[in-house]
């Protein structure tokens, strides 16, 4: 069983940044973070293959959010620059053994973190 502890979610200002963190108790290969506002589905927003081979970003936080990884640390992190209202979002960390399907599909990913809320206000 993986446990995952995210953190550094919190309130900023349009065009602020905050990094989330996410601590896996064990190895995992594939890292992804979700996000899931009130009302909407969840969807996918940054996932990372072993090494950084793949990496995936909605289209929406292209060129504003850079995830990353510290294999030793077993840890996944998330930039976010540029924030904006429509960032406002829980945000969930999620990993897997292995990379067992697409790194956006939601049914790879065994293990989920408790969520670090995100607000970003106008």
């Amino acid at each position: 069983q993986v446990q995952l502890a995210e953190s550094g979610g919190g309130s900023v200002q349009a065009g602020g940044s905050l990094r989330l963190s996410c601590a896996a108790s064990q190895y995992t290969q594939c890292m992804g973070w979700f996000r899931q506002a009130p009302g909407k589905e969840r969807e996918v927003v940054a996932a990372i293959a072993p090494g950084g081979s793949r990496r995936y970003y909605t289209h929406s936080v292209e060129g504003r959010f850079t995830i990353s990884q510290d294999n030793a640390k077993n840890t996944v992190y998330l930039q976010m620059d540029s924030l904006k209202p429509e960032d406002t979002s829980m945000y969930y960390c999620a990993a897997n053994y292995y990379c067992s399907g697409p790194l956006t599909a939601e049914w790879m990913y065994n293990y989920w973190g408790q969520g670090t809320q995100v607000t970003v206000s106008s």
